[in-house]
């Protein structure tokens, strides 16, 4: 029964990518608006997610994959030119430093509880939240939802073999980020693809033995594909990769992805891969931009 529950996911998820990418489709969703209290389906709002958030009924959503702000702009200018010539650097790159990842800590803290209980508020009994940080931010999230009794499932440890290395060489390189997945704490209805968790096919992780249970270490590069950087990008983007695998675990086919936080879109165009209607929401307009083009380039294909 679990291999053949596993057939019926992917088959799902098969048939929705051609159904979308049909003629038919593609006329009756440019004419057809599906709302979600007075919010519109598969959009991306440009607006605080905790005002946003308040427009979306009670248990409305199936899934939250949340990448907050780590409130880690803070300290010295930090960043590296490729053309120093240093192999593995994969490029240019430069420490975040943005007005938005800029708080004290009382700042930080009701930030939080404010957008994870809108969170909480909105989630179904049936679905779960994932949520991405550092060591900066990673202890005050777990801490939050406890004060919000927000259960965590699982704190899965993304490790990037490809992490830039210490420039001030007064540390460890920095190398992982946590994940927390989480639902509403109440009765664990929570949805799990346990199947897909065994026989996915994750052969770009170094640590997922084919066959054998999941762990909560994950080795997955940083690497974005040229597709995902196409119309810009945002600094702490993630690889389309890691969010896909973050759904096919815990959501299916014709579910509603909430994205808090949609930096450059990598969550939106993940859900809709899968198969996932979503709400997308972000405060900074050139990132706005950037993710409506990524959502409308894979809404049409191309």
């Amino acid at each position: 029964m679990p291999a053949l529950a596993l057939k019926k996911i992917e088959q799902e998820r098969v048939g929705y990518r051609r159904y979308r990418e049909s003629p038919n489709h593609k006329g009756k969703e440019e004419s057809a608006v599906e709302l979600l209290g007075d919010l519109k389906i598969n959009r991306i709002y440009h607006a605080n997610f905790t005002e946003l958030a308040r427009r979306l009924p009670d248990k409305s959503i199936d899934l939250v994959v949340a990448d907050p702000p780590y409130n880690a702009s803070k300290g010295g200018a930090w960043s590296w030119d490729y053309r120093a010539g240093l192999p593995g650097f994969g490029g240019n790159w430069k420490k975040v430093a943005e007005v938005w990842d800029d708080m004290s800590l009382e700042e930080y803290l009701a930030f939080t509880l404010g957008w994870l209980a809108e969170t909480k508020r909105i989630l179904k009994p049936s679905g779960s939240m994932w949520v991405h940080g550092t060591y900066h931010n990673a202890g005050i999230i777990n801490f939050a939802m406890q004060i919000l009794s927000i259960e965590i499932i699982n704190e899965v440890v993304w490790y990037k073999r490809n992490s830039f290395p210490n420039l001030s060489g007064r540390r460890l390189t920095a190398s992982h980020e946590t994940i927390l997945w989480a639902h509403s704490g109440k009765k664990r209805l929570y949805g799990f693809n346990y199947e897909q968790s065994k026989e996915g096919n994750y052969e770009y992780d170094n640590l997922k033995a084919p066959g054998k249970q999941m762990r909560t270490v994950w080795d997955i590069p940083n690497n974005k594909d040229r597709e995902e950087l196409k119309y810009g990008k945002h600094p702490t983007q993630k690889p389309e990769r890691l969010i896909r695998r973050m759904i096919q675990l815990s959501a299916k086919p014709g579910d509603v992805c909430v994205v808090p936080f949609a930096g450059a879109g990598t969550e939106c165009v993940a859900a809709t891969k899968e198969g996932l209607k979503f709400v997308g929401c972000e405060i900074d307009p050139k990132y706005v931009k950037i993710a409506r083009l990524r959502a409308a380039s894979e809404k049409r294909g191309v």
